[in-house]
């Protein structure tokens, strides 16, 4: 097991138990593959850093950005580099939070740069806000620096920092952060949640300047609209369906299996801001990636050795197989999954169009809830790198 694939487990795992003596023994019993978290050859990445404000007035961004990752990280189901789909990247941050050491100027690293979306979704779901000295600067500058950002040319990379508070406050240089981090490739966005004269004068719209970035305002208490669509029901179904396809290694696969229903419950619960939906067509695309716990992911991982598993790590279901029962176990479910995501992206196409022209007949409202800024930006910017939409 490589190092590296056990600092990907450890972090997930971390976020989700604790660190606690309990913890270290649930990663030691991780799958012994060492399932790849790299981009196949000419394949792009995409490495998003969410730095959320979770300061007491900020519990309207919190709700907006856990209900709407998903529909973030769909804008690349359809994005194509290279002639292939890119492979994308988030981490999350808080900052301002009365709840954090003052030594780190209330900063928590919540995950770094993983493609463990149940996870960050996890993460979002137990965010609390609390009072708060809201230090942009510190933040951004921890991002830059902690984070493995690809330097390979051609990698999308990007910031998004949105709070309330003057950009500008703090004992790191909020400018000098921005600027460090551009030197790295890395754009910084700003989000201010409030006016927009107001987020001007609070250094915002300076600061994305300063790193290529974007700045935007949202109405961070404003609900998502969602409009309901008659393929809803049936994705959601299919969605049900999708999670019988997955085959957890060990005790760290069976709790990262429940945690996907736990994120699924907490998506429906939900429903009203199309996140049950916009999460399960982030399952049935190549984003939504579980190789760090899910057999039908992880084999398909170069190094991986069918008899590196060990019998009590496998399901009831497969412990008394021999390795070519296991395999051809093992296809069934894959070649279900992929039926089912080919069935959920079908009606996903057919729901979008339904949509769109509900849209016109309504007309557009105002872009201006997290959603809807941050998708329309990392379109821009991401064509920029040369990558191509669909639609």
């Amino acid at each position: 097991m490589t190092s590296k694939w056990m600092g990907l487990v450890a972090g997930g795992m971390t976020a989700l138990m604790g660190t606690t003596g309990a913890m270290a023994r649930k990663v030691a019993e991780a799958p012994v593959a060492a399932p790849t978290d790299q981009p196949a050859e000419g394949q792009a990445k995409v490495q998003l850093a969410i730095l959320l404000d979770t300061s007491g007035s900020m519990s309207g961004l919190i709700e907006q950005t856990k209900t709407q990752l998903w529909r973030i990280v769909n804008t690349f189901i359809d994005a194509k580099q290279n002639g292939q789909v890119p492979f994308v990247e988030v981490a999350l941050y808080e900052y301002g939070n009365d709840g954090l050491s003052g030594e780190t100027h209330w900063i928590r690293q919540i995950q770094p740069l993983t493609r463990d979306l149940d996870q960050v979704s996890a993460d979002l779901f137990s965010l609390r806000t609390n009072g708060g000295s809201e230090f942009c600067g510190a933040v951004i500058e921890r991002a830059t620096l902690d984070l493995s950002w690809d330097s390979t040319p051609g990698v999308y990379k990007a910031i998004f920092v949105a709070g309330n508070e003057a950009f500008t406050q703090g004992p790191i240089d909020a400018g000098k952060s921005c600027q460090a981090a551009i030197a790295k490739g890395i754009i910084v966005n700003t989000i201010h949640c409030g006016g927009e004269q107001e987020g001007v004068d609070g250094g915002w719209k300076s600061g994305a300047m300063l790193a290529d970035g974007k700045f935007m305002i949202i109405d961070h208490n404003q609900a998502v609209v969602h409009i309901e669509a008659p393929q809803d029901a049936e994705i959601l179904r299919l969605n049900t369906e999708l999670n019988k396809t997955y085959i957890p290694i060990g005790a760290v696969g069976r709790e990262k299996l429940e945690n996907q229903k736990v994120q699924d419950d907490n998506a429906i619960a939900n429903a009203e801001s199309g996140a049950a939906v916009q999460r399960a067509a982030c399952k049935s695309s190549k984003n939504y990636w579980n190789g760090n716990w899910d057999l039908v992911d992880a084999c398909k991982a170069e190094g991986f050795k069918w008899a590196g598993l060990k019998e009590e790590e496998l399901p009831e279901e497969m412990k008394k197989l021999d390795e070519a029962g296991r395999k051809a176990y093992v296809a069934k479910k894959e070649a279900e999954r992929k039926s089912i995501q080919a069935s959920i992206q079908k009606l996903n196409e057919e729901r979008e169009a339904f949509v769109l022209e509900k849209r016109k007949e309504q007309g557009e409202g105002v872009d201006n809830t997290l959603d809807k800024v941050v998708v329309n930006t990392v379109r821009e910017q991401a064509e920029k790198k040369g990558y191509q939409f669909e639609k």
